[in-house]
């Protein structure tokens, strides 16, 4: 499995040929200024919720590459009026069996709403299971009993959580969701795009050391073999 990072929250897993790219906010990023969105491919896009630094790109890729859409029914059908394919719409709890595996969706605790203002359903994370590999996709999320369960009913690899505080779970937040979830690998996102999510790297990585923990901050552009 390989995983490419967008920055912010948008990564792109490839997994047994099949491409799944998480909630791509990419073009207003100022840190990925150097990506080139029109190169992006995707089968499916995966949108954890309606806001727009998790969404601002999936209509164009969307179109371009007649991505299918997973996510929360609301998300999802705000896009499908746009002409994108929102095939699989879902809600909490609910699990889709897709041609590299299946896809949970699980609670996270954030607002949602979408570009123009319009209601998004709730927040959510992923648990993607694969032949290849486990892993958890948080999306924006506070610190919930609700990954304790994620831990027990999943055997999982790795997990990527959100670390920049303020809007989300910060690093402290972070390295107890990883164990509730049952991992010793995990990987950042939602840091450093804006200012209040800005953290220090160096100590962010220490910290979770200290943990027993390793956190991995990707540098935006660059992938990683899982």
């Amino acid at each position: 499995m390989k995983l490419t990072y967008y920055g912010h929250s948008c990564f792109l897993a490839e997994i047994g040929g099949t491409k799944l790219l998480f909630d791509p906010f990419i073009r207003p990023n100022e840190l990925a200024k150097d990506i080139d969105v029109e190169k992006i491919e995707a089968d499916f896009i995966l949108l954890s919720h309606g806001h727009g630094d998790h969404v601002a790109d999936a209509e164009e890729i969307g179109k371009r590459t007649g991505a299918e859409l997973v996510g929360m029914f609301e998300v999802l059908s705000w896009f499908e009026a746009k002409g994108l394919k929102a095939t699989y719409k879902m809600n909490l709890g609910g699990k889709v069996k897709l041609p590299f595996g299946t896809v949970k969706l699980v609670p996270a605790a954030h607002s949602s709403s979408l570009p123009d203002g319009s209601y998004a359903g709730l927040a959510a994370g992923f648990v993607i299971e694969t032949a290849e590999k486990n892993f958890y996709f948080a999306g924006d999320t506070a610190l919930t009993y609700d990954m304790k369960l994620i831990g027990e009913r999943h055997e999982l690899d790795f997990a990527i959580l959100p670390i920049g505080d303020n809007f989300t779970m910060g690093v402290d937040d972070s390295i107890e969701a990883a164990n509730w979830v049952g991992v010793r690998q995990f990987i950042g996102m939602h840091y450093d795009t804006f200012p209040p999510i800005k953290i220090d790297h160096d100590a962010a990585r220490e910290q979770a050391t200290q943990a027993g923990k390793e956190l991995v901050l990707m540098a935006i552009g660059s992938t990683m073999e899982l």
